[in-house]
């Protein structure tokens, strides 16, 4: 069975401003190396649709999101908090990306796809329920999480979030809900300051310090996500796939490489195969450096394979 690919024409019209990392050349660099791969052929690709507001307000305040309703209806750009610009497009490309998840919930719980990958932007693990920030706008995985739980009556979902940088959105949104387990790996210190001091039982933090490479990265995730994920027993899995770890993107200070994000994601999809008839909804958060991010989305995307 293919992969589903999900992606739209939007998500690449979202403008931070220039010289901002990130910029609508990340999805085109994903999609230069998929096509230089031969991967396309394995690809079964889709329109995101545009995430309803009742799906939004799943997790997100509900004022939050009519202001940011408001803030999208208007020529002015406007900054969300220091990082994360809204200009015309934004309102548009933020809906595609949290839509792009919840079609793939939909594609892989009704037999369509076993795996599916979103390339959106903006990204969205940083949102939390009643605030954007670090790039982020809406909590897109978080949005998927909660649509499977309420459209599919799910008990038990995993998300996976290897970004460099803590998905505090994530966790903010899943605090203490039995039927989410979140794992998240990240550099610490390091933005956005969070994750190290977490106390729940749905939370596995792994803060990892600077120059983390790929061993040390594998024998953490070996040692506390793997049996804990296993024995969760999810009936699906998400991934916030950020590739912004990689050793050439100057955003972090670890030293991954594209075979630590192979290795990575053939760990989860042995858990799912076990777990979750092999179902998978990834969808990008970060990495910058564009050559880095396209080679680690195809090393990803043939894990999955």
């Amino acid at each position: 069975m293919s992969i589903g690919f999900i992606t739209h024409a939007d998500c690449a019209l979202h403008d931070n401003g220039p010289g901002h990392p990130e910029s609508p050349a990340r999805l085109h660099a994903i999609q230069d190396q998929i096509l230089a791969s031969g991967l396309d052929l394995a690809l079964q690709y889709y329109e995101a649709p545009l995430a309803s507001r009742e799906q939004l307000c799943l997790v997100h305040d509900p004022a939050y999101v009519d202001q940011i309703f408001r803030l999208g209806n208007t020529d002015t750009p406007v900054h969300l908090d220091g990082d994360t610009l809204m200009g015309s497009h934004s309102l548009n490309a933020a809906l595609r990306a949290a839509g792009a998840v919840i079609l793939g919930v939909d594609l892989v719980l009704n037999g369509k796809n076993n795996q599916v990958f979103c390339s959106v932007r903006p990204p969205g693990h940083h949102a939390e329920r009643q605030r954007a920030m670090g790039f982020c706008i809406f909590n897109n995985v978080a949005i998927g999480a909660a649509y499977a739980l309420r459209q599919y009556q799910l008990q038990r979902i995993t998300i996976v979030d290897f970004d460099v940088h803590h998905g505090n959105g994530t966790e903010d949104i899943f605090r203490g809900n039995p039927h989410v387990l979140f794992c998240s790996t990240f550099q610490h210190p390091f933005y956005p300051y969070s994750g190290d001091e977490t106390d729940e039982e749905n939370i596995v933090n792994l803060p990892l310090p600077a120059a983390t490479a790929g061993t040390a990265f594998r024998e953490a995730v070996s040692q506390y996500w793997l049996e804990r994920i296993d024995s969760f027993k999810p009936e699906l899995i998400l991934i916030s796939a950020g590739f912004d770890g990689h050793v050439e993107d100057e955003m972090s200070g670890h030293a991954l490489v594209e075979s630590d994000y192979a290795w990575v994601t053939e760990q989860i999809k042995k858990i799912a195969e076990r777990h979750a008839r092999g179902r998978i909804v990834s969808t990008l958060e970060g990495g910058y450096a564009l050559s880095a991010l396209g080679r680690s989305v195809v090393a990803h995307l043939n894990a999955m394979l």
